[in-house]
């Protein structure tokens, strides 16, 4: 994992006294491997994006006996990402649209069918970098495709292959997905910054950006929500990016 699914494991696992050991991409975002280090875990980082960063975690637990756990097409962590659409429909029960950033469907996937059980009529969109489109080519294609390539700098959504069980999931209750470039989305990162003065990471300004770009078709006044799904910024990163 590289994202927030690695600090949570790495602080359960200190909590319950028991060894962590997290496998992320080697060019994974600098403040989320120290700050999973600073949770207690061991961090190997390994390949360029995640799908490599999960083989070497495979063979890890193959060679030493650990317990494997997936970062986004596991039931239990999709039921627990499910409570952001909780709070989401108990703080706004009159939303019409919750837009979610896509890199392995874990999130987007309890997020809608937590909204959707309180209210069919909520349109959940989800997005993703035009780069790594895997989720929405394998709804198109009914199936999960593996890309055969990814031209994404975002870690968060720089995925080749979804879940299995995610893909079922967001295939029934995920309304449509849109795909949007690198450039975009962190044009949205300082356009966020700037008016909401709020730091996201890449994949978390994603569904600004598609607001921004106009890729959602809604109707005038609609209540929206974007989902916020990170903070894990490179502050070296901003630097030189500008919102036109």
């Amino acid at each position: 994992s590289s994202d927030l699914h690695a600090q949570g494991v790495a602080l359960a696992a200190r909590i319950h006294g028991i060894k962590a050991v997290v496998c992320m991409a080697a060019n994974a975002t600098p403040s989320k491997v120290e700050a999973t280090r600073a949770y207690g875990a061991e961090v190997v980082l390994h390949g360029s994006i995640w799908d490599e960063a999960n083989e070497k975690a495979k063979e890890l637990v193959a060679e030493r006996g650990y317990t494997y756990i997936h970062p986004f097409d596991d039931l239990q962590l999709i039921n627990g990402q499910g409570t952001v659409g909780l709070e989401i429909v108990r703080d706004w029960p009159d939303v019409d649209i919750v837009i979610v950033p896509i890199g392995g469907g874990g999130l987007i996937s309890g997020v809608a069918m937590a909204v959707k059980s309180f209210n069919p009529k909520i349109r959940v969109i989800g997005v993703e970098s035009s780069g790594a489109p895997g989720m929405k080519k394998s709804v198109e294609a009914g199936r999960v495709v593996t890309l055969d390539r990814v031209d994404c700098i975002i870690d968060g959504l720089r995925v080749k292959r979804v879940g299995e069980t995610t893909h079922k999931i967001v295939s029934q209750f995920v309304d449509e997905i849109v795909t949007l470039p690198d450039e975009q989305i962190f044009d949205a990162v300082v356009w966020t910054m700037h008016y909401a003065k709020v730091v996201p990471e890449g994949a978390a300004a994603s569904p600004v950006g598609a607001l921004l770009q106009n890729l959602i078709k809604a109707p005038r006044n609609s209540r929206v929500v974007t989902v916020l799904s990170g903070g894990n910024v490179n502050l070296e990163q901003l630097r030189g990016l500008r919102w036109n």
